[in-house]
């Protein structure tokens, strides 16, 4: 009869030392992956929660916003003036606002933003519902311009808490960019289910409240917020090594994002599937989250200055998928293959340049830092808007697919100047 196997320790007396041997089956146990990893930081998933919950309206705001007021006055026209305002207003106040917040802390300058923000917000819906004069419409909306820059208050935080690790640090950036793209692909459809469903303020009321409770819930965490630099030593970000040519393919590549959209819109609608077009747009935003969180799963290679040339050399190369889909196919669908392959680049570049804009923002100014670059992906959005209906009308939906090429193009030649001698040296935060 065979011995049954032992399971239980056994224990013993060597001279006068007692020795156990635990004779029971050994697991092997994986080593936590590096999203697992980067959320065993004390407090990460707390300010992230709060940080997302907040992040989400952001993709909600302008399509709310137009909806209730064309639905309420009829005119697409003044709604996509009022919205521009609003773009145009945050162009001017966020790097003002993520200034005050590198001075004075996140806490005590986002929460009292947002509030204004909110209110703005709430007095938009309350001019569109009660019918008030159209100027009413563009000071209020003017007003959501206090918003703060979450997402830069995020990655602040993160480079706060990982310091000199690389790695983490591009897993954090990677994660981020990703919730970024989740956000912005949610959110629209969010929107338009409940103007839809319910009331057509009904977005912009949900919107206004999720900001609030997340910034509020985002800035209670104190215990991950980085310390106050009262007198920072660095100059403008503006004027910092590498940062001009690095602003400038933020904006090029917000020109990108504006064009596509609108042209991908133009193109769905000249096909007779106008709704169509969220569908071929949310897909991108999909290829793109999904690149960025495998980029971040893997340890960054090379210089952070020849990683954006690539990054960007690849985002080239795959929009001209979608200008062959439109131009010799002219079918939608294969058009928003086209779109989820073409987005699998965008996250990545993001990545790498909002780790750039870390490195070479000044200490003590990295949410500026980080604010200039979001408006200068804003201010690039309108470009390519506006450059995208242009060849929409003069031309066609199919030709005006070289918008976003060509903006991706003018891009990489930016990149190649951005990369200064010193453009890895990481400044001590």
């Amino acid at each position: 009869m065979p011995e049954p196997t032992r399971t239980a320790p056994l224990f013993t007396v060597t001279a006068d030392t007692l020795v156990v041997v635990d004779f029971g089956p050994r697991e092997r146990q994986r080593p936590p992956g590096p999203y697992r990893r980067l959320f065993t930081v004390p407090g990460a998933r707390a300010f992230t929660f709060g940080n997302l919950l907040a992040r989400l309206p952001m993709g909600m705001f302008s399509l709310s916003a137009v909806m209730m007021i064309a639905g309420a006055r009829g005119s697409y026209a003044l709604a996509g003036a009022v919205t521009a305002t609003g773009l145009a207003a945050t162009g001017l106040v966020a790097p003002w606002i993520a200034r005050l917040v590198d001075r004075h802390g996140q806490a005590r300058i986002a929460v009292p933003a947002t509030a204004v923000a909110v209110l703005g917000s709430l007095a938009l819906l309350l001019c569109v519902h009660y019918d008030a004069p159209a100027w009413t419409l563009f000071a209020s909306y003017a007003a959501t311009a206090t918003t703060p820059n979450t997402g830069g208050m995020s990655r602040a935080r993160w480079a706060h808490l990982l310091g000199e690790d690389e790695r983490a640090l591009h897993t954090a950036n990677s994660f981020e960019q990703a919730a970024d793209e989740l956000c912005f692909m949610l959110g629209p459809v969010l929107a338009a289910f409940l103007c839809g469903t319910f009331f057509p303020e009904a977005g912009t009321l949900v919107g206004a409240v999720l900001l609030l409770t997340g910034v509020l819930l985002f800035a209670a965490q104190r215990s991950t917020e980085p310390p106050v630099r009262r007198r920072t030593p660095g100059g403008s970000p503006v004027r910092a090594p590498g940062m001009p040519p690095l602003l400038a393919v933020c904006l090029a590549t917000g020109a990108v994002f504006g064009s596509t959209e609108v042209v991908t819109i133009a193109f769905a609608d000249a096909q007779g599937h106008r709704s169509a077009a969220g569908v071929a747009l949310g897909l991108q935003a999909a290829g793109s989250c999904a690149a960025g969180l495998v980029f971040g799963a893997f340890g960054p290679t090379g210089s952070a200055g020849r990683r954006l040339t690539w990054c960007v050399a690849a985002m080239t190369a795959l929009l001209t998928l979608p200008l062959l889909a439109a131009s010799l196919t002219g079918s939608l669908p294969l058009l928003a293959l086209a779109l989820l392959i073409a987005g699998m680049a965008t996250a990545p570049t993001m990545v790498t340049t909002m780790t750039l804009v870390q490195r070479r923002t000044p200490q003590g100014r990295l949410n500026e830092g980080m604010t200039l670059a979001v408006t200068g992906l804003l201010g690039g959005i309108a470009c390519g808007s506006a450059t995208g209906g242009w060849l929409v009308d003069h031309l066609s939906a199919t030709a005006a697919y070289g918008a976003p090429v060509t903006a991706a193009a003018l891009a990489l030649l930016i990149s190649l100047t951005a990369r200064t001698p010193n453009s890895d040296s990481r400044q001590m935060r």
